[in-house]
């Protein structure tokens, strides 16, 4: 396989996963994660955090039912804080170890996943991390 093509297909694959990111979502009644990584540490961190979801689908803050601004500049304090050394260690602190789990929904399930994993890339290979 030439290099071309090799590009070609990572382009490919990046422009569908951009494509699968903006569609619409049902979001997890459970809840939301912020992730980011501890480079000092060397730990990727999942911050959790509660909402709601009203009639229209949006997430919103339980205690006052007003939408969370997409903007960031709302400033919560997450229910739990979990920190792994990887993806795995991570998604089994979560998932197996807490109680009740913090994700109601396969679909935030897998999404988590694939993020904790582009975490611990991030983590080892010196690369900044973004979540999706």
């Amino acid at each position: 396989m030439s290099a071309q093509s090799t590009t070609f297909n990572a382009q490919e694959l990046a422009s569908l996963d951009d494509q699968l990111s903006n569609r619409f979502i049902h979001l997890d009644p459970s809840g939301y994660f912020i992730i980011y990584i501890d480079k000092e540490a060397r730990l990727i961190c999942a911050e959790h955090y509660t909402n709601a979801i009203n009639e229209k689908g949006l997430a919103v803050d339980p205690e006052t039912g007003e939408p969370f601004p997409c903007t960031g500049s709302l400033k919560r304090t997450p229910t739990t804080v979990f920190k792994g050394r990887t993806a795995k260690e991570l998604g089994i602190k979560i998932t197996e170890e807490t109680q009740p789990c913090p994700i109601s929904c396969l679909d935030h399930a897998l999404y988590l996943g694939r993020e904790f994993v582009k975490a611990e890339i991030a983590l080892t290979t010196g690369q900044p991390y973004i979540q999706d």
